[in-house]
């Protein structure tokens, strides 16, 4: 069960705008688009908020290849690819099976429940701008 975490309006924003975007923007990202609705916040409440949600399981933080960490308001189980080249971050439309699931915690010997899984290369838009 996640720890309980007070309402604010900068929470409800981030996770409202955060619902609505599939492509796992940054704290940066967040700060422009909720700052239209949320004029004055600041980009250090945004931060703060992102890692409160975060650590309160409310939200995915996920590290990247630009060293810059992604957020990502889907909590279910789900895979992701990370571009090598410009850091994207997207979703992959691949089911995590239990079976995955049951194979690894067999396998390990551990009672795993649930996995992240990151796949890594080269995005469609990076491929192209090299062509």
């Amino acid at each position: 069960m996640n720890p309980p975490i007070k309402y604010s309006r900068q929470r409800e924003a981030i996770i409202n705008f955060l619902s609505t975007r599939t492509d796992h923007p940054t704290a940066e990202t967040v700060y422009f688009y909720v700052k239209e609705t949320i004029p004055n916040i600041s980009l250090g409440t945004v931060y703060r908020n992102l890692n409160q949600l975060a650590d309160s399981g409310r939200l995915l933080r996920i590290p990247s290849s630009d060293k810059v960490d992604h957020f990502d308001a889907n909590i279910q189980p789900h895979y992701h690819f990370n571009c090598n080249n410009c850091g994207a971050v997207i979703d992959l439309d691949i089911s995590i099976s239990e079976q995955f699931i049951n194979d690894a915690s067999r396998r390990s010997n551990l009672n795993i429940t649930g996995a992240n899984v990151m796949f890594t290369g080269i995005c469609n838009d990076c491929n192209s701008n090299d062509n």
